[in-house]
């Protein structure tokens, strides 16, 4: 049996935070898990080629969870506003000036240019700018081509939305709901793999999941809570090894966590 009070992944209370992550963040939450990934960040943190095996531009530490990390994902996400300074620029430009964008803001260099993540309560917002890009010159949003570019439009002005509104008036806090079935999901995915990787066994994960009395109740070789914890690690393992693509965007088909082929538990 597993010392409880001294495994991270039995603190339900710890994992609260990924009831609020989107897809991207979530990529993040499942490939830092991944024992050759640490082991790439270990031996070759700074080779290109070994950062693009991973879909990154750079390889991100992975003592860093996604309220801290910015990995700079390869290729850019659909929904990644890109900023340029506009060449031509008409009487009723916008000048940029970062410190009007609301929230807390982290900058990192990805090799090309700067990428900037914004976070306010209710949403997190990525841009990248372009290099030449200053403060007070008129800029352009750019909308990479691509066989849907009305979808792709579309995503992107949501985004765009998010942040017009954001800089006139910024929300203090925001009033949750119930967290939604998907993002219980992933908090119990990420938990169970935790577990996992710590060596636990089923019944521990079960354990640690939905209580000592559940398990007492209802474990049995055949039983639906047996199999709801099998599913879950099974999840966690696959999203892990690949499939963080999927969440990432990283094939372009624009599936996220809404397209995922894994089997709900």
């Amino acid at each position: 049996m597993a010392d409880h009070d001294a495994q991270q992944w039995y603190p339900t209370a710890a994992y609260l935070y990924v009831l609020h992550l989107d897809d991207l963040a979530l990529a993040w939450e499942y490939l830092r898990r991944n024992p050759e990934y640490h082991r790439d960040w270990q031996d070759c943190p700074r080779q290109p080629e070994a950062a693009q095996r991973w879909g990154l531009r750079h390889l991100e530490d992975p003592r860093l969870d996604a309220r801290d990390a910015l990995p700079a994902w390869f290729p850019d996400h659909p929904q990644l506003i890109q900023l340029y300074p506009d060449a031509e620029p008409m009487p009723d430009s916008m000048a940029f000036d970062l410190w009007r964008i609301p929230g807390s803001k982290c900058l990192v260099h990805d090799g090309r240019r700067l990428l900037l993540m914004v976070r306010w309560p209710g949403c997190c917002l990525r841009v990248a700018l372009a290099p030449g890009l200053e403060a007070g010159m008129a800029y352009v949003h750019a909308v990479r081509a691509c066989a849907r570019p009305c979808a792709r439009y579309c995503a992107l002005a949501a985004e765009l939305d998010k942040l017009a509104v954001a800089v006139d008036a910024a929300p203090v806090a925001v009033a949750c709901c119930r967290p939604a079935p998907a993002a219980l999901l992933e908090l119990h995915t990420l938990q169970a793999l935790d577990a996992t990787l710590a060596g636990a066994s089923l019944r521990e994960v079960a354990a640690g999941l939905f209580g000592p009395a559940a398990v007492a109740g209802g474990w049995h070789a055949d039983g639906g809570l047996r199999s709801k914890v099998r599913r879950l690690v099974r999840r966690g393992r696959e999203l892990m090894h690949d499939g963080y693509r999927r969440l990432a965007q990283l094939d372009g088909r624009g599936e996220g966590r809404s397209a995922q082929p894994a089997k709900r538990p």
